[in-house]
């Protein structure tokens, strides 16, 4: 039987209106979905794709956004000229929704159980038992572990796999035709978003829904959808199948998507960027097994600037008032050496101890028990104005840059602040060009002094946040998390800059994340952790040629390969 189109959008274009200014976001895009069928939308922050995807559900903001001209048809049915009480029948009972974070789309005063019981009862006849029953079957059917501990668990008490989980439940709860899936694995570990991805595809064909799914990973794509539509700047630049977008790409932005991702195979010393492969000046320079051989030689034959050892972290948790609290370590017996120069790759899934690690070197959290030895001396030891001291040594850069920027400071006082706080430079008029000189050197410049954090897109922003870290002159940064939740182009120039800066300042990286891709590209070094111990720890490379442990193999096999 031949697929029919169950949604067609026609000519549509969106604008937001602004101080009675009117932007356009969308420009006449057209598409359709197929019933049964998986529609890949990819692209970048501010292309498009969950603004057109709002449109379809009607969730623009009523007083700031208007649709210009044309249609979304569902059953015939044209949504933009629907009622808000017409759509209150339609969304979540017949077109549903998982947005990228849950912990902001779950109520965090209710439990899980009940806010899927919630949809039921509004959509369904369902009584209140069947409710809870049907609630039950779809946490089995989404692979919750315990369903019934989790139907009465918060949101925060559960992780981050699970509550997507919970919302793939609530989206699928009314069995609706259309499920749109907003970039819902962006923020999950490698492993995690692998179960997410098989979840979706099982429940799509197990209910003959139809999904549009939202990324900026093109390589995610190709393990889950049909067809793919590319989107830059509010237009639909290709459509193909799966197999016809990454065999020939047509138009030269999905062929800079396909080539921004780093390569598992090559070491390129810069990664391709957007404007630079729109512009046709990629470097295709690669750093050979020799040059990185004679640089590890140079690295490895200093004494160690960190040397962990036997370090643990434990934690109390108590499951009640009157129960007796257990101890949970959180790191585990970890020893390690990193040399001046040098990139330590860190990874392993949410809860293995990598953060809590990185948070006892850089001494905001003690470690429990074990030594951290720095430049010769025990960092565990310092009193209160030794580690503030140490601090100008070891900083850190943030995954949400937005959050560690004040929103009322200026980012070039952002930058001078740790300045002054150091006592570096003798004035504000050297600290002041010497926060010109980094904002430069981090591709923005002077103009962008006066500004507050909120005018930036997010990749800015990181620049931000690495320039104000990088205003001490530190020797050892530990970069956690800190390129996860950007898109892939930007990315890329984020990681292009960590190595140039490591070049010219001689930094020592550790880097900390759950995207193995990125991990082998800017890594000497990879440690690998689990349950907070260490899994394995040699070159970037020989772990990834042929791991030792079933636990980095499920790891390396998890990252999406592209076709």
């Amino acid at each position: 039987m031949e697929n029919h189109k169950v949604l067609i959008i026609k000519d549509l274009s969106v604008s937001f209106i602004n101080d009675n200014s009117s932007n356009e976001v969308i420009h006449s895009i057209s598409y359709h979905l197929n019933s049964n069928e998986i529609l890949g939308i990819v692209g970048e922050s501010g292309s498009g794709k969950s603004v057109s995807s709002m449109a379809i559900l009607g969730l623009l903001p009523i007083k700031t956004s208007r649709i210009n001209n044309g249609q979304i048809l569902y059953k015939n049915i044209d949504l933009t000229k629907c009622a808000i009480k017409d759509y209150q029948n339609i969304r979540g009972k017949e077109i549903s929704m998982v947005f990228q974070e849950p912990m902001s789309s779950l109520n965090p005063s209710m439990t899980c159980g009940k806010q899927v019981v919630e949809i039921l009862l509004q959509h369904t006849a369902l009584s209140k038992n069947e409710a809870k029953s049907e609630t039950l079957q779809l946490f089995e059917k989404v692979k919750l572990p315990y369903p019934n501990k989790i139907f009465k668990a918060y949101p925060h008490e559960i992780s981050g796999g699970q509550k997507q989980r919970v919302m793939i439940a609530m989206a699928i709860a009314c069995k609706p035709q259309i499920l749109i899936a907003d970039e819902p694995t962006t923020a999950l570990d490698v492993t995690v978003q692998k179960e997410i991805i098989s979840l979706l595809k099982e429940l799509q064909n197990e209910n003959n829904m139809s999904v549009i799914f939202i990324t900026h990973d093109l390589a995610l794509i190709s393990e889950i959808a049909d067809r793919v539509l590319v989107m830059y700047k509010g237009e639909v630049v290709e459509q193909n199948t799966v197999q016809g977008i990454f065999k020939s790409p047509q138009h030269n932005y999905t062929k800079a998507l396909i080539a921004s991702r780093p390569s598992l195979n090559k070491r390129l010393k810069y990664l391709p960027t957007i404007n630079a492969i729109l512009s046709n000046t990629v470097s295709n320079e690669v750093i050979t097994k020799e040059e990185r051989k004679r640089r590890h030689n140079d690295i490895y034959n200093k004494p160690p600037l960190l040397e962990v050892l036997n370090i643990e972290k434990e934690y109390l948790s108590k499951s009640g008032w009157f129960s007796k609290p257990e101890t949970f370590k959180a790191v585990d017996n970890v020893s390690f050496k990193l040399y001046e120069g040098e990139t330590l790759g860190l990874v392993g899934e949410s809860g293995c101890g990598k953060s809590t690690l990185g948070n006892a070197i850089l001494q905001i959290s003690k470690a429990t028990a074990g030594k951290i030895i720095y430049n010769g001396i025990d960092i565990t030891t310092l009193n209160k104005l030794q580690t503030r001291t140490l601090r100008k040594e070891i900083q850190i850069i943030f995954q949400d840059p937005y959050s560690s920027l004040n929103p009322r400071i200026p980012i070039g006082n952002a930058i001078m602040e740790p300045m002054k706080v150091h006592n570096l430079y003798d004035n504000n008029d050297i600290r002041k060009e010497k926060a010109i000189e980094l904002l430069n050197r981090v591709g923005l410049n002077e103009t962008y002094f006066n500004r507050y954090p909120h005018e930036f897109s997010g990749g800015q922003r990181q620049r931000i946040g690495i320039a104000r870290t990088i205003a001490l002159q530190p020797k050892l940064i530990i970069c956690d998390e800190s390129v996860s939740a950007l898109d892939i182009s930007v990315q890329a120039q984020v990681l292009n800059l960590l190595n140039e800066l490591k070049e010219k300042f001689g930094f020592t990286y550790i880097f900390i994340s759950h995207d193995l891709a990125v991990v082998k590209y800017m890594s000497d070094q990879l440690l690998v952790m689990n349950n907070g111990k260490i899994e394995e720890l040699n070159d970037a490379d020989i772990i990834y040629e042929s791991p030792k442990k079933d636990y980095t193999r499920n790891l390396i096999n998890a990252i999406p390969k592209g076709l």
